[in-house]
């Protein structure tokens, strides 16, 4: 039962994670590349030396904020019910 109450919750959770990690990586990026905007993928006037680093910081910022999200709240509705919600 808590696993199918938990369900809306984790959308939520991934739903703030993905904003943190948003917000974070443009902090990041900030200091790391010194530039107001990551370059994307299919900016032509990007090297592959910009673009490759760039993704790979977006991509660990959001994995590691998405985990740190998702073991908080279920730390969280665990305190709160008692089971391990997943």
């Amino acid at each position: 039962m808590i696993k199918l109450l938990y369900k809306p919750l984790g959308v939520l959770f991934g739903v703030l994670g993905g904003v943190l990690a948003g917000a974070l990586f443009k902090r990041l990026w900030k200091l790391v590349g010194g530039a107001e905007d990551a370059p994307k993928a299919t900016d032509e006037d990007r090297r592959w030396r910009e673009v490759l680093p760039a993704a790979a910081l977006q991509g660990a910022t959001l994995a590691v904020v998405k985990a740190a999200v998702d073991r908080s709240g279920a730390t969280a509705v665990r305190k709160a019910t008692g089971p391990w919600p997943a």
